[in-house]
């Protein structure tokens, strides 16, 4: 759960703007989008693996 300390001498657009950078970094927009719809167990052990073999990859180099 994101949470921000609202100053009020603070404009209204920074308080929302360190909220959206907040929510952001808490991935939880990523999470929404990932439960909007039902993933198979074989479908997340897929994109699991998939995500594995990336980050493998990556760190080769």
């Amino acid at each position: 759960m994101c949470q921000i300390i609202v100053n009020p001498d603070r404009p209204f657009e920074v308080a929302l703007k360190q909220f959206s950078r907040s929510v952001q970094n808490g991935g939880i927009l990523a999470e929404a989008r990932r439960r909007r719809h039902y993933e198979t167990p074989q479908a997340r052990q897929k994109r699991k693996a998939e995500a594995q073999r990336r980050r493998q990859k990556r760190s080769r180099f």
